[in-house]
């Protein structure tokens, strides 16, 4: 969510800007009012015109030496460029007027100058004396603490000023926002469904609650906003490419990759976006057009492990292994942490039937992350392959516990025990598997035709 300044500008000032800058270049007239040189001073705060703003000022002063407005102002800029004790020093001279700005400006120090006590004080005052917007008193107070990174604060303050007016629409975003900071997206949805319950062409609240949906994995609310947020503003770059990842998520492949387009054409990073059409042809199974698209992403922006990891993939589906194996080795070299591309490259030895340089990569891949259940169980049938049984044991053993959903995982272990002579455990785990699959004693029986006999008189006995 985009944040905003918590002092407000006229956007009908532009004319009084215009005047002010014609006036520095010597084509107009240099006389303003207190009140202009407000408008020109706040255009430069909002614009981050540090400068600018510091010059108006000193300029205003020439005009009107005793305005306590521009000390105001004075103020307001130190804080915005860290001088909290000069902007202190000016503010505690302008307390005794009980100005709005300057109490709200005064809390700020206080904060800043970590005088808490003096800022909840004050803040405590100033609630107990608003009557009649006490929602926007609310919400200059959150902005400060939204500034200061104090989201709890900033969101009890908000929730105050939603209690007095659940109607604010500045304030409603700003709850919002604090909800989702907070982690707690079920409020925060709440508050962004009031908002386009109040005003439907609220693309900014559609934006968020397609973000909110998303973050929970309602893609299909989730696909709803976005489109609704792209409907107000068709634009929209992030929209498209949020909406875009929705579909994806939905297995909405041939959607998502219209979508993806739609977004290549407003953004510069084009490489990116092939990466993500790349991705939407690879779960197509149109591996050709997927390996165009990250060939494409990778000339672009060599340095891709996405892309070339890809790549390798995709010739991999397409069981051509020496041609995986390069890329996949590509981008190893470029992360060599990333366990799933050890994984790639094992799978692509076990393709060129070099078992040894597999097991290799497969336990480089467990080196980085343990919690692969499947490449554990890869590992145990290359040793039992081997007929080292007790390592395949030690394997298939991890690879249950991980994952005791493994397809035929206990008849493997029962093979694995009966290979040693542990024929207790074989019966026990193949009892397992029987009742998982019953499938799983014919397999057994396949692999283990010597078996018969041996069970037979150890369950008779």
């Amino acid at each position: 969510m985009s944040r905003k300044l918590y002092f407000s500008v006229d956007d009908e000032s532009n004319d009084i800007i215009k005047r002010y800058e014609q006036y520095l270049t010597g084509t107009a007239s240099g006389y303003f009012d207190v009140e202009e040189l407000e408008s020109i001073v706040d255009y430069y705060l909002r614009k981050g015109r540090t400068m600018d703003c510091s010059k108006a000022i000193e300029f205003g002063f020439k005009l009107h030496p005793n305005s306590t407005v521009l000390q105001c102002k004075r103020a307001k800029l130190y804080l915005l460029t860290g001088d909290d004790q000069k902007a202190f020093r000016i503010l505690s001279k302008l307390s005794e007027s009980g100005d709005y700005e300057v109490n709200i400006l005064k809390i700020e120090a206080f904060l800043k100058l970590d005088m808490i006590d003096e800022a909840r004080l004050l803040t405590r005052r100033l609630l107990e004396d608003e009557d009649e917007e006490l929602d926007n008193m609310c919400l200059d107070l959150a902005f400060i603490y939204i500034g200061l990174d104090d989201n709890a604060t900033a969101l009890g303050l908000l929730q105050k000023g939603f209690e007095f007016n659940n109607k604010n629409i500045e304030l409603l975003h700003e709850l919002a926002f604090c909800y989702e900071q907070a982690d707690d997206y079920d409020n925060a949805i709440d508050i962004n469904n009031r908002i386009v319950a109040i005003n439907p062409f609220a693309d900014e609240a559609w934006f968020n609650l397609g973000q909110l949906y998303f973050a929970i994995q309602e893609f299909s609310k989730a696909l709803n906003a976005f489109e609704f947020s792209l409907a107000i503003d068709e634009n929209d770059s992030l929209a498209t490419v949020q909406k875009g990842h929705v579909q994806f998520q939905l297995n909405m492949f041939e959607e998502a990759i219209e979508t993806y387009q739609d977004y290549r054409k407003m953004t510069s990073f084009t490489w990116q976006t092939d990466i993500f059409i790349g991705e939407c042809y690879e779960r197509l199974e149109l591996y050709d057009e997927a390996i165009f698209y990250y060939k494409r992403s990778y000339e672009v922006h060599p340095v891709n492990f996405d892309a070339i990891s890809g790549i390798g993939i995709c010739y991999l589906e397409q069981e051509m292994y020496s041609e995986a194996k390069v890329y996949i080795e590509l981008a190893i070299e470029i992360d060599a942490n990333a366990s799933d591309a050890w994984v790639y490259l094992a799978e692509s030895y076990i393709g060129l039937e070099n078992t040894e340089a597999a097991l290799e990569a497969y336990l480089k891949s467990i080196s980085i992350d343990m919690e692969q259940p499947d490449t554990f169980m890869a590992i145990a049938n290359i040793y039992l392959e081997k007929g080292d049984f007790n390592n395949a044991i030690v394997n298939y053993l991890i690879a249950n516990e991980l994952d005791g959903e493994l397809e035929f995982i206990k008849m493997f272990i029962a093979i694995a025990y009966f290979r040693i002579g542990a024929i207790d455990e074989a019966i026990s785990y193949l009892k397992q598997a029987i009742e998982e699959d019953e499938a799983a004693a014919e397999m057994f029986l396949e692999l283990c035709p010597d078996s018969v006999e041996i069970i037979i008189n150890k369950i008779t006995k």
